[in-house]
């Protein structure tokens, strides 16, 4: 631990979004991050991650809230919620557009997928990101700004992407990061981080939404959070963080990625999914203690620089 680290009091966060309700995989993270907290005699704040304006809904937050007291959590007020940050978000991407290290990208993920097979047919070989998902074509890049504008006069619809071997260009030393948890294959301590795997992300569309990765990596720095804790299928998408706070010059959280609790059919739990919620298991009688036992919770170990 580096004399920084003894100064800083560590922040952490549980970001759940309100489009559905939490399950036992909310009830581990939200958990681990309160009993590493304590541990570290840091903080714990509570975000709500609500910029999917479509799928986001008031009863869910509210349910949030409740499983989350119903769990033992204690988090500091006020809580955040992206969708009231929204020019915090825009802020940082009129940045990196006035940089020129993002890019309008005008396909729609139906013309994306055409363009895609179109290159398949013809023997091409095309790159997935590490969810599976194949890269955006990027042809926009090459266009002048003329083109773009003309395009976006025009009234297309886009999505404002990151040229990522650009941005690669600008950071001049390696991207890695501190990991006290794990990843997929167990990878823990110093990680080198490998952006370019995810391509050209989308960082927010023409109507303002702001994407997933910008609004986490901004929120993160603007509250001071010290140590990310989240689950291991999200260890990957540090690799976007990463470059993104480089680009920014943001300060370097330590991760700590946890294991995920799975259904009986081996796969992560998933609000789109439909799997059983706490409020359901909390309705049927079941007490915190059953709640632990049957997401084998246990005191975690403390994240460490």
């Amino acid at each position: 631990m580096t004399n920084e680290d003894t100064v800083r009091q560590s922040v952490l966060r549980f970001a759940p979004s309100p489009n559905g309700f939490l399950h036992l995989g909310h009830a581990f993270s939200a958990l681990t991050n309160q009993s590493l907290a304590r541990e570290m005699g840091g903080r714990l704040l509570v975000r709500i991650e609500d910029v999917d304006r479509e799928r986001c809904r008031p009863q869910f937050e509210r349910a949030i809230f409740d499983d989350l007291a119903w769990l033992g959590l204690e988090w500091e007020e006020p809580v955040r919620r992206q969708s009231k940050h929204s020019q915090d978000h825009l802020a940082v991407l009129d940045l990196l557009i006035g940089e020129g290290l993002v890019y309008p990208a005008f396909l729609s993920r139906k013309h994306a997928r055409e363009q895609i097979a179109q290159r398949l047919s013809k023997g091409e070989i095309w790159p997935h990101d590490p969810d599976g998902v194949p890269h955006y074509p990027g042809e926009e890049r090459a266009w002048t700004c003329q083109e773009q504008e003309r395009a976006i006069a025009d009234g297309r619809p886009f999505t404002w992407r990151l040229d990522t071997q650009k941005a690669l260009s600008v950071v001049k030393s390696p991207i890695q990061w501190s990991e006290t948890g794990h990843g997929p294959a167990g990878e823990t301590g110093l990680v080198a981080a490998s952006p370019a795997h995810w391509g050209d992300v989308a960082l927010a569309r023409s109507d303002g939404t702001i994407g997933y990765h910008l609004a986490v990596t901004v929120d993160d720095a603007l509250q001071g959070i010290t140590h990310v804790v989240r689950g291991v299928d999200l260890f990957h998408a540090t690799c976007v963080h990463r470059l993104l706070q480089e680009l920014l010059g943001y300060p370097i959280p330590i991760y700590h990625h946890h294991r995920l609790v799975l259904g009986e059919d081996g796969r992560k739990l998933s609000k789109n999914r439909g799997d059983v919620a706490i409020t359901a298991l909390r309705a049927a009688g079941m007490q915190l203690e059953d709640i632990k036992r049957l997401i084998a919770f246990d005191r975690q170990a403390p994240a460490r620089s």
